[in-house]
């Protein structure tokens, strides 16, 4: 891949595809692996695979051969968790030249198992010989690494770098080291267990094995990612494995469980419940969902947000985590470098040396027009599922914070709508969830003056405001309370005047910096849904809008109509479609009672999931028309697992079965339940609210959905509203 600057925005340029190979991928913290099928690290052009910690590349190549030769693939799998890699490898032909004959391959089964844990990446050999001889090889691996930033991956050039000081051999300890421009020493720290006589000799290492009939042999590999000469804590193996276990299982305790009728939907949910903990790491704050691998595996406010905001009603943990992520990182001063304005909450947050040297303004960068009211919408749905008003009163102030930035610094000029203009020289034009170059346009194609006033922005402004209103009374501040509703209904009527298109007969896209219309048909109006800002007869038009041929490819909602002049189907905004945007805008229509819409876009992500790689939705795929017996297209460079794909499918859950939950109340309501056809039940166990706990049954019964209640502790009514 290649980045390119295009009018002040980084734009990924491809040259190979992260789609077009059967990778694998382990997390954990702030560290990944990607590796090849056989358990390499191989290098193959501009390749992202790799060993990374905080945004850099810390080993480039592993690569392990028998007897100087590949060995062959039996199988490579994930366990259920996505922690543990296993693969299951043989020997291929070689010459024992020992004794001067040839050992056909399937002599020696070889089981690699791998994982990462706290600045370690750990991997066990174990062979086994199953010829009844003797049989001598030699194992050998190929070691190297660039350190590069996962910017430099993506492929932007740099003026120049840090010193590559080279492999040291101190006993059994291998290093690498690099010191970058950042002035941080970097290390690659490389360990063999076994009880043989290791060779090293520049970038490998090799040794003797010797198996007797039917014998066993165990040998380990420990790497480690050393910041500024702190090594991370020495773990065996076996020390480190049941202590990865155990805390993805602590993680998992506070979310319910489904299993429904369907086996492939089963199979979907369970990949995606594996995948959001694996993207889930542990902060000072509390958890916080890692946005996506590769490329995104750090912080982002946006992402972060909505993605506990689609897993709140299931494990409400994960929004507490975020919200107080994001009152600790709210900006406090004005910096145009960074696009920072006090009370605003961060887009994206980078720990690599390129952040560090301000090659990229990335380190703590604020240029995003909605994660600040977003930030307030979580936290009032938060207070509604769960009434932890500690919490809430704790982090009042940065909600305070987050609507004065709203009014004084969003409202460029304070007309009562919320624009974007970039100040950072290097930062993104378009601030919104599309923020690609070209994603906001005229109807002609052009693109929009700025400042651009989104229409999604507006509502969740809105939603915002009526969210702090509902928190400030549970507060007892109840005048500031009466000023956001008065402010949430102006914004109200001034949105469904403004933005409403009467040719289109849906909201458009955006105003742009004289106010004029972006009269373009997109997905952006779906999002504008859930916050309940439309007026109900135009909601029932957007939502007809939305659905119709020309929006909906089969697949999904794409994120612009194919009639519209910048369509492109394999872009990536202008016309592919997004699990989340589909997810958010099917909570959209849940809130306004379409359940038919709800289950046409469930029924278009759940045919969607089967055609992907271990049934895990991307972060996007390409939006062309649904062929026959075709799967749809994927998009090159969409990473996957991405949090708020992953996180879709409980949305989707949550908006078919209406589902809402009042802790306050102690109220567990379904609010006109429907299941999709792909389903004819589900089951939700040890769903928690506010210290009682409920296991129910979702059945369909001729046109309806009955709701049984399998098990109940706890004070809890449940309300079935049809």
């Amino acid at each position: 891949m290649s980045v390119i600057e295009h009018e002040g925005q980084y734009y990924i340029l491809s040259e190979s595809s992260f789609a077009d190979s059967k990778n694998i991928i382990l997390k954990q913290g702030d560290s990944f692996g990607i590796f090849d099928r056989y358990g390499d690290i191989f290098p193959i052009g501009k390749s992202h695979y790799g060993l990374f910690h905080e945004g850099t590349r810390f080993l480039s190549h592993l690569e392990f051969t028998i007897q100087g030769k590949k060995p062959l693939l039996l199988s490579a799998n994930l366990r259920e968790e996505n922690e543990i890699l296993t693969v299951d490898l043989t020997n291929p032909d070689y010459h024992d030249d020992g004794l001067d004959r040839m050992i056909e391959h399937g002599a020696i089964h070889i089981l690699r198992k791998k994982f990462i844990y706290k600045g370690y990446y750990f991997e066990r050999f174990h062979f086994q010989n199953f010829l009844n001889r003797t049989l001598k090889y030699r194992v050998g691996f190929q070691f190297n690494n660039d350190f590069a930033d996962i910017f430099e991956i993506r492929g932007m050039e740099r003026a120049s770098r840090g010193q590559l000081l080279g492999f040291k051999s101190n006993g059994d300890l291998l290093e690498l080291e690099y010191v970058g421009l950042d002035g941080v020493s970097r290390k690659t720290t490389i360990e063999m267990d076994c009880d043989c006589q290791v060779g090293f000799d520049e970038n490998q290492l090799d040794f003797e094995m010797e198996l007797q009939p039917r014998e066993q042999k165990t040998f380990y590999l420990r790497i480690g990612f050393v910041t500024d000469g702190v090594y991370p804590t020495p773990l065996s193996f076996d020390e480190a494995r049941p202590a990865l276990l155990s805390g993805i299982r602590t993680q998992k305790e506070s979310s319910c469980r489904f299993h429904s009728s369907n086996d492939q939907f089963n199979a979907w949910v369970n990949a995606s419940m594996s995948d959001l903990y694996t993207l889930l790491t542990e902060t000072e704050h509390g958890l916080y969902p890692y946005a996506g691998i590769p490329w995104y595996s750090t912080p982002f406010g946006r992402d972060g947000i909505i993605t506990a905001f689609m897993c709140l009603w299931m494990d409400p943990a994960i929004t507490k985590g975020v919200l107080k992520f994001l009152a600790a990182t709210q900006a406090a001063e004005l910096n145009d470098f960074q696009d920072a304005e006090p009370g605003k909450i961060f887009h994206e947050m980078r720990k690599g040396e390129m952040a560090a040297t301000k090659e990229i303004p990335f380190q703590l960068y604020y240029g995003t027009i909605d994660a600040t009211m977003l930030f307030v919408v979580l936290a009032g749905e938060y207070l509604q599922r769960t009434n932890d008003q500690e919490t809430i009163r704790n982090i009042w102030p940065s909600i305070q914070a987050a609507i004065t930035w709203i009014n004084e610094y969003g409202d460029l000029d304070k007309d009562g709508l919320v624009e974007y203009q970039k100040k950072s020289e290097n930062g993104l034009d378009n601030q919104g969830w599309k923020d690609s170059f070209d994603s906001i346009f005229y109807k002609d194609g052009e693109l929009a003056k700025l400042p651009i006033a989104l229409c999604e922005v507006q509502a969740y402004t809105y939603d915002a405001k009526v969210k702090a209103a509902e928190m400030a009374r549970v507060l007892g501040e109840d005048a500031y309370a009466d000023q956001m509703t008065k402010e949430a209904r102006d914004l109200k009527a001034k949105f469904n005047r403004l933005f409403w298109s009467e040719e289109n007969a849906t909201f458009v896209i955006a105003l742009d910096g004289d106010k004029e219309q972006c009269d373009v048909r997109s997905s952006n109006a779906g999002q504008c849904l859930f916050s309940r800002i439309a007026e109900p007869e135009k909601a029932k038009a957007a939502m007809q809008s939305l659905l119709s041929e020309d929006m909906f490819s089969g697949w999904g909602i794409r994120t612009i109509s194919k009639n519209e002049k910048n369509y492109n189907p394999m872009s990536y905004h202008n016309g592919s479609i997004w699990p989340h945007d589909n997810a958010l805008t099917a909570f959209g229509m849940h809130r306004y009672d379409n359940k038919d819409g709800v289950n046409r876009i469930f029924e278009a992500m759940m045919e969607t999931s089967l055609y992907m790689e271990n049934k895990r939705l991307p972060e996007l795929f390409c939006g062309f028309n649904r062929r026959e017996s075709e799967g749809p297209t994927a998009y090159p460079v969409a990473c996957s697992p991405q949090a708020w794909a992953v996180a879709s499918v409980f949305m989707m859950i949550q908006s078919c079965l209406g589902i809402e939950i009042y802790a306050k109340e102690k109220c567990l309501r379904f609010n006109n339940p429907s299941l999709p056809d792909f389903m004819d039940s589900i089951r939700v166990t040890d769903l928690r609210i506010n210290g009682a706990s409920i296991s129910f049954l979702a059945d369909k019964q001729h046109d309806s959905v009955a709701i049984q209640i399998l098990e109940k502790t706890g004070d809890l009514d449940v309300i079935v509203k049809l």
